[in-house]
């Protein structure tokens, strides 16, 4: 069959790739060969590579166009209310091998072959349609910025060098800042061997970060412009310093002062009392502008979060994360649930100490959690969904005090349930009826890292 584009030049294939956008499936391909029969979250892109690009769908190393060295990969958006567009999730990219990664070069690397030039294809998910009437939005190629690209070249890096150690099967997402060891399997048995241990590896692939797939999208429909902060503005800091260390050299100057004395000496004026205090304060400490995001923080999707120490290196709070909705705990599995996605992010933990009754700050932190306390907090989310499936979530009612079953600190050292609400009438919705009380809803609760594990294991390493 004659193709409709030359497949040895690119401008060809871009200009046919570009006769998507604002089209259908259902509008570009023969309604004849329409039925699909194509399963999994892959669907869209296996159709369009079949019935439109006119090749088969395949998982060989090189490049889907390996004329011209490009490779086709599609994504879904999300429409925000402001009607802006934003990644529905990461971009999943090929598959690591663990035996042969080992021994690659960067530039010689699986990776690198397939995906140093990608035509990308993003198209608007909405619910209730069918595959073949997602609105294709956005057509264009992707180069990695050479910037970008040294930080994801220390990425890969990383993720082999762990391999080689015979941890594949600890590799986690919040170990890297652009590129992701995601899993990637049709389900948590789908495993690898890997080259330096006998423990099964759980199969991934390598994959953008959904917050760098957000400013993919926004440079290709122009709107990154202004909106962010760098804190690496060019290849040659890139090549001398990580993310992390361009960090910690902003914070040291300020180590042993208080907020106060940081004020001052950065000359910012900040509202003390407001609840975008710490993070405005971590902008000015790392000289980027208020009105702007940290364009590496965004890509690399950190959670920074800010500590307040006791005299005897006590977090004065535990650290919570956000709300679980009951109806949708239940329905989870670990590996594609809300707390152990967050648990695999990246995280940056400023800490202040209480001196003299003043805020001094210590030092910050990047960490990402250990896959053993991984392993651990899994212990707790089993438990909660284990609770809230069989409507056990009231232990004991005591006046006008209730009891929980969920796991409390003392069932875990590294994380436990508790509310995190306005006021007891501040609910979701029950799957399952409450067996003591006969509640149809219950105050929200969520995970929380617990103060004793944040000082023993992120402060005091």
């Amino acid at each position: 069959m004659k193709l409709p584009y030359n497949p040895q030049d690119k401008k060809s294939v871009l200009d046919y790739a570009k006769l998507l956008k604002g089209k259908t499936l259902r509008e570009i391909c023969d309604p004849q060969i329409l039925e699909h029969n194509y399963t999994g979250k892959g669907n869209f892109g296996q159709i369009l590579e079949k019935f439109y690009f006119g090749y088969e769908p395949n998982s060989k190393s090189e490049a889907d166009f390996f004329e011209i060295g490009m490779e086709l990969k599609t994504s879904p958006l999300k429409q925000l209310t402001n009607n802006e567009y934003r990644s529905k999730e990461r971009l999943v990219l090929n598959i690591i091998n663990y035996i042969e990664v080992v021994n690659q070069l960067f530039e010689e690397s699986d990776f690198w072959k397939k995906n140093a030039n990608i035509l990308l294809i993003f198209y608007l998910h909405q619910a209730g349609y069918d595959i073949l009437d997602y609105l294709i939005k956005l057509v264009d190629e992707w180069n990695f910025p050479t910037t970008d690209l040294e930080i994801i070249k220390r990425d890969w890096e990383l993720i082999k060098h762990k391999i080689a150690e015979g941890k594949a099967h600890e590799l986690s997402e919040g170990d890297t800042f652009y590129l992701g060891a995601c899993t990637k399997g049709a389900n948590a048995s789908s495993v690898r061997k890997q080259p330096f241990s006998e423990i099964p590896a759980k199969q991934r692939a390598y994959s953008l970060k959904q917050g760098y797939v957000n400013h993919i999208i926004a440079s290709i429909a122009n709107e990154a412009t202004g909106v962010y902060g760098k804190l690496i503005p060019s290849e040659t800091v890139a090549k001398k310093q990580t993310i992390e260390e361009v960090v910690t050299s902003k914070f040291k100057p300020y180590y042993g002062k208080t907020i106060e004395q940081i004020l001052a000496k950065t000359g910012v004026e900040l509202n003390t009392t407001a609840k975008s205090f710490y993070a405005n304060l971590t902008k000015a400490i790392l000289g980027i502008e208020l009105d702007k995001e940290i364009e590496e923080f965004e890509k690399a999707e950190i959670i920074v979060k800010t500590v307040r120490l006791k005299e005897n290196n006590l977090p004065k709070e535990d650290i919570s994360f956000p709300n679980f909705k009951y109806e949708e705990i239940v329905n989870e599995e670990w590996d594609d649930s809300n707390f152990k996605d967050i648990l695999e992010h990246k995280f940056l933990f400023v800490f202040f100490q209480f001196e003299n009754e003043k805020l001094v700050l210590r030092k910050v932190k990047f960490w990402n959690m250990p896959y053993s306390d991984i392993l651990e907090a899994e212990k707790v989310w089993s438990k909660t969904k284990d609770i809230v499936s069989k409507g056990k979530i009231v232990k004991e009612v005591v006046g006008s005090t209730r009891y929980t079953n969920f796991p409390n600190k003392s069932f875990n050292s590294v994380s436990h349930v508790r509310p995190h609400a306005t006021n007891a009438a501040d609910t979701y919705s029950l799957p399952t009826i409450d067996k003591l009380t006969k509640a149809k809803e219950y105050t929200k609760h969520c995970f929380w890292l617990n103060n004793t594990y944040v000082r023993d294991e992120i402060y005091l390493k």
